[in-house]
């Protein structure tokens, strides 16, 4: 297979993406390093949270018939860890928490095509444009605000409204979060490189950063900022967990395809040189199934993209009234340039 170019590996090394993954490598286990697998064991490099999605996969192994052995970590390092990897790695099936990753391993040619059946089972807006990776789950991209401090009408309609002189001190975002950079990515594309930087500076100048997802909304909750840049399935899962009352947050899902609208997708690819492709094909197709679909729908609260199930989430609007931008989401695989723009920027 085609190994990844000097230029392609330093360029990881340079975003510090790829320096992390190397000092994690040693002992094998599913926090950390290579897992060493058995002769029948399927290694799965999961770039979303164990939390998340490790019920599925314990599922999934009772599924396939074959033992799984999982190393977690974040999408962009295990990206870069394949990528380093080459045809020497033990992982038979990569399951990214991110478009960008997957579109950086396709440009590589490190993932194998996919049959017809895994393809069609989602619209080709939502898998890799040369049919090597599939989308499973979505999730969009909304801004929260407290309802005490700003009122439903007053909600910016638009990412561009954040930078403006009104909300100075009162945005809350997570700038080293893959989501957000996988945003700032999307609007690079969409918009292009110089009009993305001045809207950094800009929100650099009104916001205050946050850890994670999470830790925004809280943010938002309590009024330490009034509007917040998060996933909206953070949101669904906090009201499953308190109650919608308890929840001293709104969403506002943007309109008119605006960059802040992305629905970015969590997927899978094979790795085009393991010997674990017939086995990693039916994990494919278990995690296409409506068993995981339906999983994804109820408990992480995501947009299911498969199998023809539909998310019954109170509240949550349905898939098809999104009006997201026109994006391909393979060309999210520009992660290190937006990186580099975010260290020039200050944000990370």
């Amino acid at each position: 297979m085609r190994r990844p170019s000097a230029r392609r590996i330093t360029a990881l090394v340079t975003a510090g993406l790829l320096l992390p993954v190397l000092a994690a490598c040693g002992s094998g286990n599913d926090k950390g390093g290579s897992p060493e697998a058995g002769d029948s064991a399927l290694v799965i490099y999961s770039g979303r949270n164990e939390k998340l999605v490790k019920p599925i996969l314990d599922k999934l192994e009772k599924a396939v018939g074959t033992k799984v052995e999982v190393r977690y970590g974040d999408s962009a390092e295990l990206a870069a860890q394949l990528l380093e990897e080459g045809e020497r790695t033990k992982a038979g099936l990569f399951f990214s928490q991110d478009a960008g990753a997957l579109g950086a391993l396709s440009k590589e040619g490190m993932l194998t095509k996919l049959p017809s059946s895994s393809l069609d089972a989602v619209d080709e807006a939502y898998r890799g444009g040369a049919g090597d990776w599939v989308g499973l789950s979505g999730r969009v991209r909304v801004i929260a605000y407290n309802p005490d401090k700003v009122a439903e009408d007053e909600a910016p309609d638009s990412v561009h409204d954040v930078v403006r002189p009104e909300w100075k001190g009162k945005v809350g975002f997570a700038p080293t979060n893959a989501s957000f950079q996988a945003f700032v990515t999307g609007m690079r594309v969409l918009e292009g490189d110089d009009a993305t930087r001045e809207w950094l500076k800009g929100l650099k100048a009104n916001g205050r950063t946050y850890a994670n997802n999470l830790a925004t909304l809280d943010a938002v909750e309590s009024g330490e900022v009034e509007l917040g840049l998060v996933n909206h399935y953070y949101w669904y899962e906090r009201v499953a967990e308190k109650g919608e009352d308890e929840v001293n947050a709104k969403l506002n899902f943007l309109p008119g395809k605006d960059p802040g609208a992305l629905i970015n997708v969590a997927g899978v690819g094979i790795l085009k040189d393991s010997d674990q492709a017939e086995t990693a094909q039916k994990a494919v197709d278990y995690l296409l199934s409506e068993e995981a679909q339906t999983y994804f729908a109820d408990k992480t609260k995501e947009y299911p993209l498969a199998a023809g199930v539909t998310s019954d989430v109170e509240g949550l609007p349905p898939f098809d009234s999104l009006q997201s931008p026109d994006i391909d989401l393979g060309k999210l695989d520009s992660l290190q340039e937006t990186l580099a723009m975010l260290q020039d920027v200050g944000l990370v």
